[in-house]
């Protein structure tokens, strides 16, 4: 054994994801750390706490993580039964981390800054798959590892408003009026939505899971309005497949908010292409710029950017990455999750080697190592995990030995359930209600377009990004 072989496994990210990865390394007898920059495992996940998920438990626990807890007399939940994000935090990823096997390896507060190797930039070769990485935390303190799994997520890194992916004109300065994805419209957040007029701008869960919840909030608060501002043409994509969704509580997501907007309680507009946000007064207009160079302005009290997220590698500056140019993945990670091709469940499983990078022995796992692509689902980074654990303990059958088992239509980690009431879709779920959820599939599965749309722009083409799948 070398001196870098005793060295742990830095794992960045004590999310879904990065406790699997631990979990396996555990199993593998393989030394390992967890960095999380939050104060509690499944931070991220926390921050949607009010949100319902809608795949089962039974696709929500790795394999190796489930063996670990059950050891430990873990009560594991109803497998068919769809928790909230608070609840798969609380549920699961708090008594996973909680383990003897797991607990003394976990830093939290410890937010990543860099990796390099020892005394190596990114242009030294000679020496560099035996020297350590180095990876430097932002309160100054250093750790180095044999390898490195990243699983630190896209949350912190949403995409722009902006049309052409730059931050629209004003987007910056119009921050006050800007809310991130999956706000808690029924709880924390109401008094900020409750009587306004509010833009939801995206086609994917997260926006899908806010209008339900912002339709809920009309119902009850007088003065509440709802506009959905879509880039494409159609919201076929968003609607989905409804009954025909291998996951029921998926499929009636989308048949729920079509009824919202056929209904007239959500103000849909298709070819909206965010150009510029102007404040005016207590409120901010969002122009629009056509295909043929002319505007519209619409103006609204508070803006939800649901538009998806992108991954950050800056920390990853002076590794040697191999990324595609489109999707920000593995070059050979990039055609098989390329979202002009596939939906969550036509992705093909993967492991170490379409995960691999020049720089050995550092892998960006779970929706990370999507890049810019939205159909990234929590049941494949658990694969994933799997096969880069087995590989750094050498054991390369079992790494490339990748099986998947999923619904015919796919699972998503973006999820959503129901909401208080039971009787719309999405936000807090309340005990004893019955989960819906978002349908996804290739052509999303709806034999005919809406009822009713407000176009601004038909000649516009392409999806908002956000996608079936993603946030």
């Amino acid at each position: 054994m070398s001196a870098l072989d005793e060295l742990p496994v830095v794992v960045i990210g004590a999310g879904p994801v990065g406790l699997a990865a631990a979990a396996h390394l555990y199993e593998r007898g393989l030394p390992f750390t967890v960095l999380e920059a939050g104060d509690t495992p499944g931070a991220a996940v926390r921050q949607w706490g009010h949100v319902g998920v809608f795949s089962p438990w039974r696709y929500d626990v790795d394999a190796a993580a489930r063996r670990l807890l059950d050891e430990a007399g873990w009560v594991a939940p109803d497998p068919g039964a769809l928790p909230t994000g608070a609840e798969l935090a609380a549920g699961y990823l708090q008594p996973l981390a909680a383990l003897p096997q797991l607990k003394p390896h976990v830093r939290y507060g410890a937010r990543v800054e860099a990796i390099s190797r020892l005394g190596l930039d990114r242009l030294r070769t000679a020496g560099r798959d035996a020297t350590p990485f180095l990876i430097r935390l932002a309160d100054g303190d250093e750790l180095l590892a044999r390898a490195v799994i990243d699983a630190s997520g896209t949350w912190g890194t949403p995409n722009v408003l902006g049309a052409s992916g730059l931050p629209a004109r004003g987007e910056r300065a119009a921050a006050a009026y800007l809310e991130h994805a999956l706000p808690d419209v029924l709880g924390a957040d109401r008094d900020r939505f409750a009587g306004r007029h509010t833009l939801v701008v995206g086609a994917g869960h997260s926006a899908a899971n806010t209008l339900l919840s912002l339709a809920e909030l009309a119902a009850a608060a007088s003065g509440t309005e709802v506009t959905w501002a879509i880039r494409s043409a159609s919201p076929t994509r968003t609607y989905g497949g409804g009954h025909a969704d291998a996951l029921p509580a998926r499929g009636a997501l989308g048949s729920r908010l079509r009824e919202h907007v056929d209904d007239g309680r959500i103000r849909l507009l298709t070819g909206f292409s965010v150009y510029a946000l102007t404040p005016a007064g207590d409120r901010v207009a969002v122009v629009v710029r056509h295909a043929d160079g002319s505007e519209e302005a619409v103006t609204v009290d508070r803006i939800v950017a649901a538009t998806g997220f992108r991954p950050d590698h800056s920390i990853a500056a002076e590794l040697r990455l191999d990324l595609d140019p489109v999707m920000g993945a593995t070059r050979a990670l990039a055609p098989l999750i390329d979202p002009n091709e596939h939906s969550c469940g036509t992705v093909p499983s993967h492991g170490v080697d379409q995960l691999a990078h020049p720089e050995p022995g550092y892998y960006a796992v779970g929706m990370k190592s999507y890049g810019r692509a939205p159909t990234f689902l929590m049941a494949t980074g658990y694969e994933q995990v799997r096969s880069v654990a087995a590989a750094l303990a050498g054991d390369w059958d079992a790494a490339r030995d990748v099986q998947l088992d999923l619904p015919e239509t796919g699972v998503c980690n973006s999820k959503l359930a129901d909401s208080a009431t039971g009787d719309s879709c999405c936000g807090p779920a309340a005990a004893g209600s019955v989960g819906k959820g978002l349908a996804v599939g290739s052509s999303g599965g709806l034999l005919s377009p809406p009822l009713s749309l407000v176009t601004l722009d038909a000649t516009s083409v392409g999806g908002q990004t956000g996608g079936c799948c993603g946030s």
